[in-house]
C-alpha cells in the first residue's frame, strides 16, 4: 500500500505528516530543522530526500535536507553567496524546485542557485541580468514586508535547460538557455500601479502549469487570476465569478487541465478568507466559472490566510487536495475538494504544504 506524505514548513520548523492511500487518519511528526523558519519544504522523487529552504535572523541562510523521510537531517548553506556578485547579500533562500537531477533554489535578494550532489553544495546560477529595471529590484525602497526575491521556479518537465522563474513584484521571466538569457513574459497581465516599463512591474504569487498540457498555464496575481493556453507568452484574466481578485496559493488538476483551484484573499492589510468563512474556489472550464467549496471548512469567525506556496494536490486517480494556514491549521480534502477535514492543528504559521505519494 502506498503512503501520502505532506511537508509542512512553517515559521518554527518543518513538520511531516503521513497518511496511506485512503488518507483519512494522519499521523504527525516534526517539529524539525531545529526550529529553524521554513520557507518552502520539497520532496524529492527520484531519490526520496526531503529539502527545506530556511533562514534564520541569527544563523543566516540553508537548505536542510533529509535522505530517511525526516528522521534525521543536516545543513548546507556552502555556495550560498553573492560575495563576488556586486555586493549583492543572500538574506533567505525562499523557495525550492527539484528537477532533471538537480535542485534550484530562488533567493533574496533575487537570484538563482543550483546544486547537482544532493543539496550539499550550491553555485549560483542566475541573477538575472538585463533584464527590464534588474538594478533597483533589490533596492530596500523598492520592497514590501517580508520581501521573497525570486520565490518560485517552474521547470519544463522534458527540458532542464527551460524554465521560469518568478520575481516579486516584478514578473515571470523564461530562460531556453538554463539561465544565460532570459524573457519577460507578462504579456496581458493587469497592474493597478504606474509602470515604468509595460514588460514588467506585474505582482504574480503563484505559477502552475498542468501536468496534462504543458501549454496552458494558471496564475494567482495580486490583481487577478489568470490562464495562459500559449506557455505563458501571453495570459488572459478570469477573475470574475470569485469574490475577490486577490490571493496567493493556487493549484491545477494532475489529470483534468481545465480544473484549477484558487484561495482567494481579502486583499487589504488583513489579507484572510473573505468574511471570516473558509472556502476554497474550484473552476472545471478554466475559468469561466467558478465554485465554493466550503463543505467541513470552518464558516464562522475563520480569519485564515494561506500563502503562495500553502496549497498542494496529489497525483492519484481521485485527487487530494490539501492547505495550510497562517494560524497553524492543515485541512485535506479526498474528493477534489468537494469537502474538508482539518488533519493538523496548532501548528506555528504556515509557509508551504507540499505532497508526496511514495509507493
Amino acid at each position: 500500500m502506498s503512503q501520502t506524505v505532506v511537508l509542512v514548513g512553517t515559521r518554527k520548523g518543518c513538520f511531516v505528516l503521513e497518511s496511506d492511500e485512503d488518507r483519512r487518519d494522519w499521523n504527525v511528526r516534526g517539529p524539525y530543522c531545529e526550529g529553524w523558519p521554513v520557507y518552502h519544504a520539497v520532496h524529492d522523487a527520484q531519490t526520496g530526500a526531503i529539502y527545506a529552504a530556511a533562514a534564520s535572523e541569527w544563523h543566516g541562510a540553508g537548505v536542510w535536507r533529509s535522505t530517511d523521510l525526516g528522521e534525521t537531517w543536516e545543513l548546507s548553506s556552502e555556495g550560498l553567496s553573492y560575495e563576488d556578485d556586486g555586493g549583492q547579500k543572500l538574506s533567505k533562500v525562499s523557495g525550492l524546485t527539484v528537477a532533471h537531477g538537480r535542485i534550484l533554489a530562488g533567493a533574496e535578494n533575487a537570484g538563482i542557485f543550483e546544486s547537482r550532489d544532493g543539496a550539499k553544495t550550491w553555485s549560483l546560477l542566475s541573477t538575472l541580468e538585463g533584464m527590464p529595471g534588474r538594478e533597483g529590484w533589490n533596492d530596500p525602497k523598492n520592497q514590501p514586508p517580508g520581501h521573497l526575491g525570486l520565490p518560485a521556479i517552474l521547470p519544463h518537465p522534458d527540458d532542464a535547460s527551460h524554465f521560469w522563474a518568478v520575481v516579486q513584484g516584478i514578473g515571470i521571466f523564461e530562460t531556453t538557455d538554463d539561465g544565460a538569457s532570459w524573457t519577460p513574459r507578462n504579456k496581458g497581465l493587469r497592474a493597478d500601479w504606474p509602470l515604468e516599463d509595460p514588460e514588467v512591474g506585474y505582482c504574480v504569487h503563484k505559477l502552475v502549469m498542468s501536468p496534462v498540457d504543458t501549454q496552458r498555464r494558471y496564475q494567482q496575481n495580486h490583481v487577478g487570476m489568470h490562464r495562459s493556453d500559449d506557455g505563458g507568452m501571453s495570459w488572459t484574466e478570469i477573475t470574475e465569478g470569485l469574490p475577490t481578485e486577490f490571493g496567493f496559493a493556487a493549484a491545477t488538476h494532475p489529470h483534468d487541465k481545465e480544473t484549477f483551484y484558487v484561495i482567494p484573499l481579502d486583499p487589504g492589510h488583513g489579507r484572510v478568507m473573505p468574511e471570516g468563512k473558509a472556502a476554497v474556489w474550484r473552476t472545471r472550464d478554466a475559468g469561466s466559472s467558478w465554485e465554493r467549496l466550503h463543505q467541513g471548512l470552518p464558516q464562522r469567525d475563520a480569519h485564515l490566510g494561506v500563502l503562495r506556496e500553502g496549497m498542494a494536490i496529489d497525483a492519484r486517480d481521485t485527487p487530494g487536495l490539501y492547505f495550510g494556514t497562517s494560524t497553524g491549521q492543515v485541512f485535506a480534502s479526498v474528493d477534489e475538494g468537494d469537502s474538508w477535514t482539518e488533519i493538523a492543528s496548532y501548528l506555528p504559521a504556515i509557509s508551504s504544504v507540499e505532497v508526496a505519494v511514495l509507493d
